[in-house]
C-alpha cells in the first residue's frame, strides 16, 4: 500500500476514535477556561491523546501538533520537535457548542509534510460525517465524491463566519462580519471553524473568512476545500500560511474575488 493511502487511512482511524471518546464524555465532563470564552474539558485532552497514540503507533518518527500542548492557550504553534511530517489536531472544534450539549462539534486531523498539506480528515461523531482529503486526489463525504457550490456572487452567498472566543470592537472579523450582513445572502456562526470549512468544500456553504483561527483549526478544512475546487488564501489574498492559520475561503475563484473586494471595503487589504 503506498504511504498517502497509510496515511489517510490512519488519520480517519484516528478522528473516528477521538469522535468515540467525545461521544462517551459529553454531558459529564469538567470544564475550565483557557482564556476568556475560551473553554476547554477533559474530552478535548483524552481526545487528544487517543488521537496522538493512534498516529505515533503508526508513525512514530512523526510529531504531532495539537491545541491542548498550549499551556492555558498560550505558547507559540510548533514547541513539539520538529520533524519531516507534522499532524496537526483540534480533538474537539466547538468546544462551547459541546460543553452545551449542541450537537455541533468535530475532530480535525491533517498531514504536513515541508508546508504541503498531504491528508486532512474531519470526522463529526454525531451526524457520523467523515470528511476527508488527499493532495490532488479529491474530496469525499463518507467515500462520496464532494464538489463546492457554482455561487460566484457575494448576493447569493450563504457565508460561515468566525469570531474570536473574546470579541473586540476593533476585531478584523467582526469588521467584515458587519460589511458582509449587508452583500451576502445569509451569513451562519456555527461554532466550528473545521466543520464551516468542510460544509464549504461540500456546497452547504459557498465562502468562509477567518482572522482568528490556528492551524490545527484549518489545516484539513483548507485541504477539503482545495481538493473540492474551491480557493483559500490569507486574508490579504497571498499564499495560504498554515502556522498563521487565518484566510479567507470561497467556493470559486469569481466568488472569491468579490470577497477580496469586501475586505477591501472593510479597510482590511
Amino acid at each position: 500500500m503506498d504511504a498517502i493511502s497509510d496515511y489517510v487511512r490512519v488519520c480517519e482511524t484516528a478522528v473516528r476514535a477521538g469522535g468515540r471518546v467525545l461521544l462517551e464524555k459529553i454531558g459529564r465532563v469538567e470544564v475550565r477556561e483557557k482564556s476568556p470564552s475560551d473553554l476547554v474539558t477533559e474530552a478535548d485532552l483524552a481526545s487528544q491523546e487517543v488521537v496522538r497514540r493512534t498516529i505515533l503507533t503508526a508513525f512514530p518518527d512523526h510529531s504531532v501538533i495539537g491545541e491542548e500542548d498550549q499551556p492555558d492557550g498560550a505558547g507559540a504553534e510548533g514547541e513539539v520537535k520538529p520533524t519531516e511530517y507534522r499532524w496537526f489536531v483540534d480533538p474537539l472544534d466547538g468546544t462551547t457548542n459541546y460543553v452545551h450539549q449542541v450537537p455541533h462539534f468535530c475532530v480535525s486531523l491533517a498531514l504536513e509534510r515541508l508546508g504541503e498539506l498531504l491528508v486532512g480528515t474531519v470526522y463529526d461523531p454525531v451526524a457520523e460525517e467523515c470528511f476527508s482529503a488527499a493532495a490532488g486526489q479529491g474530496a469525499l463525504l463518507n467515500g462520496k465524491w464532494i464538489r463546492t457550490s457554482d455561487v460566484s456572487r457575494l448576493s447569493q452567498t450563504l457565508a460561515a463566519v468566525g469570531l474570536p472566543s473574546a470579541v473586540r470592537p476593533d476585531s478584523p472579523d467582526l469588521r467584515l462580519f458587519l460589511a458582509a450582513l449587508t452583500r451576502c445572502q445569509a451569513l451562519r456562526r456555527t461554532g466550528s471553524a473545521a466543520l464551516n470549512l468542510c460544509y464549504v468544500a461540500a456546497g452547504r456553504f459557498d465562502a468562509f473568512w477567518s482572522y482568528s483561527t490556528k492551524s490545527w483549526d484549518v489545516a484539513a478544512g483548507v485541504l477539503l476545500i482545495r481538493e473540492a475546487g474551491g480557493v483559500v488564501t490569507a486574508p490579504d489574498g497571498g499564499p495560504f500560511v498554515l502556522e498563521k492559520g487565518h484566510f479567507l475561503a470561497a467556493a470559486n475563484g469569481q466568488l472569491h474575488a468579490e470577497l477580496r473586494a469586501l475586505v477591501a471595503e472593510a479597510g482590511l487589504a
